[in-house]
């Protein structure tokens, strides 16, 4: 049996780097086809070098160069494109089988969407491509074949706990509710006043998860949680008041499903990306990911508890986005991008987060979200409001 081929949009990053773990696991099963990072050349360098891909695609031209110069001295025959129409170009390319998509935030929809129309088999961990355009998305999917496989630990749990052969129709699925678990982040347990005071290397040290900044900060503010539930909603044609959050700090239940008949089936695991990177990659086989066996007598207990709205707003403004509908979503991720950036530079206060993003969200007049166009300009508009907010 020849490998699949892979492209893997975002390959320096903590998804990227993940996959290639589980990719080096199994040289026999997956080959890689393209590899894609924005301004990491280096570190692409020293990826190309072990995986030797067809392509490779950074940001910028002169990065290119730089890239390109490197791989003609270690006598690759890897070739290096740049920009976001390259993106697009190798996440549609018919070499590829599969298609990662870990490019975080706004900037991996429009790569993402290119590989749903190519019909791929999109292993999907850039949830702004459903946060921004679900609807957009998903019909794209569906009209070309493409088999679309949620990476998120949450969602691929859910996508585990389904019956195998869901299509989206709840009754005959005999489906109840979707259970989503937050760990809660670094600062589950600070007082409103101690939440004015955190500082970005304090909200970036994720108790459980190895993440990126970005998704770390957004982890604790309960955004990330947010985006999840409006993520859940257009994979499993989940209606949002069927989508419930719970804090589990230890982040061994990944998330549920709970049934007509009073079940609730969950899938548990050590906290690894490897393992939800793993079962998308293989689906519907099961290869080892290199995660530890969960060893349920040392973690011996399991915590739950409900979110704090009021400590952590951004969450109950992700189900407002998500009720409003049009473009209202895209504008929400667009001000949280704006505003986690302020946050991060020193420019905004942790609570002035979740304040910019409604403060957007009340501005912002309803947009629709049918094209690619409008969605791109809605968020592009958000992104201004939400940039005069935080100068102010």
């Amino acid at each position: 049996m020849s490998p699949q081929t892979l492209t893997l949009l975002g390959s320096t990053g903590s998804i990227g780097q993940s996959t290639l773990a589980v990719v080096r696991l199994h040289p026999e099963r997956y080959r890689i086809f393209a590899l894609c990072a924005h301004r990491q050349w280096e570190k692409l360098r020293e990826q190309c070098r072990e995986f030797q891909p067809d392509y490779a695609v950074v940001g910028e031209a002169k990065d290119a160069l730089s890239l390109q110069d490197e791989l003609r001295k270690m006598r690759l025959k890897t070739e290096v494109l740049h920009g976001p129409e390259a993106l697009c170009q190798v996440a549609a390319a018919a070499e590829a089988d599969m298609v990662m998509a870990a490019i975080v935030g706004a900037a991996g929809l429009p790569s993402a969407l290119a590989a749903a129309r190519a019909g791929k088999k999109i292993l999907l961990a850039n949830k702004e491509s459903l946060v921004m355009a679900g609807a957009l998305f998903m019909q794209t999917a569906r009209e070309n074949g493409a088999r679309v496989l949620p990476v998120d630990s949450e969602h691929n749990a859910i996508f585990q706990s389904l019956p195998h052969d869901f299509s989206g129709d709840w009754a005959q699925g005999g489906i109840r509710k979707l259970w989503l678990t937050a760990s809660g982040g670094p600062f589950l347990d600070f007082s409103a006043d101690a939440l004015l005071r955190v500082t970005p290397k304090q909200a970036i040290q994720h108790p459980r998860w190895s993440m990126g900044q970005k998704i770390s900060v957004d982890s604790a503010t309960l955004m990330n949680k947010g985006l999840e539930v409006i993520e859940a909603h257009w994979l499993f044609n989940a209606p949002p008041e069927a989508i419930e959050v719970v804090v589990h700090p230890q982040s061994v239940i990944h998330s549920l499903v709970e049934y007509v008949d009073g079940s609730m089936l969950a899938q548990l695991g050590n906290p690894d990306m490897r393992a939800p990177i793993a079962h998308a990659l293989a689906w519907p086989e099961r290869v080892a990911s290199g995660v530890q066996s969960l060893d349920l007598c040392q973690i011996a207990r399991l915590d739950f508890r409900a979110p704090d709205k009021a400590r952590f707003p951004s969450l109950q403004l992700a189900y407002d986005a998500l009720r409003m509908g049009g473009a209202a979503s895209a504008i929400l991720n667009a001000a949280n991008e704006v505003a986690v950036a302020a946050f991060l530079e020193g420019r905004l206060s942790f609570p002035g987060i979740p304040r910019c993003i409604e403060a957007v969200l009340d501005a912002m007049l309803p947009m629709p979200a049918g094209t690619l166009e409008t969605i791109q300009f809605a968020d592009a508009a958000a992104r201004r409001e939400a940039t005069k907010g935080v100068k102010k």
